[in-house]
C-alpha cells in the first residue's frame, strides 16, 4: 500500500462508537467493517465499507460522538479529512457537497428501508400470535 493515508492492520480500530468526532474518512483500499454497540448486548456488525466509501462525515456538520465503531477487516488504508480541508475542496468543487449529501441521502433511505422491514416483521409477529390466542380461545 501506498503513503497515502493511514495504514490499518487486521482487526485495528479506525473509530470507536463514543469518541467525539471531528473529521471524515474516506476509504482507499481495503475494506471496514461497522459495528454498533448496545448496553449488555454482543456488538452488531450492521455494514461493510470498502474502497471509495466515506463515513465519519456527521462529524464534519455537528461536532458529536461517533455512532459506531469502524474496524479494518484485513489492512486497509484510510485517508482523514479534517473540517478545514472539506470546506477548503468544497469550495473548489462544489460537487462534492453534492456528492456527499447523495451518498448520505442514499444511506438513510437505506436505514428507513430497514426500519420498515423490522417493523413490518413484528407486526406481522403480532398477528399471527393473536391468531393463535384467538384460536386457543375457542378450542379451550
Amino acid at each position: 500500500m501506498s503513503s497515502l493515508g493511514k495504514t490499518y492492520k487486521a482487526g485495528e480500530i479506525v473509530i470507536r462508537q463514543g469518541e467525539l468526532g471531528d473529521c471524515l474518512f474516506v476509504i482507499q483500499e481495503g475494506q471496514l467493517e461497522v459495528v454498533k454497540e448496545y448496553k449488555g448486548r454482543p456488538e452488531v456488525r450492521v455494514a461493510i465499507l470498502g474502497n471509495g466509501d466515506i463515513f465519519g462525515e456527521m462529524a464534519i456538520f455537528e461536532q458529536q460522538v461517533r455512532s459506531a465503531t469502524l474496524r479494518a477487516l484485513g489492512e486497509a488504508r484510510v485517508l482523514t479529512v479534517d473540517k478545514k480541508t472539506f470546506l477548503r475542496r468544497v469550495q473548489e468543487d462544489p460537487t462534492l457537497a453534492f456528492n456527499l449529501v447523495r451518498m448520505m441521502s442514499q444511506r438513510i433511505r437505506s436505514m428507513s428501508a430497514k426500519a420498515g422491514e423490522r417493523r413490518n416483521k413484528e407486526e406481522r409477529r403480532k398477528m399471527a400470535e393473536d391468531r393463535r390466542q384467538r384460536k386457543t380461545r375457542r378450542t379451550g
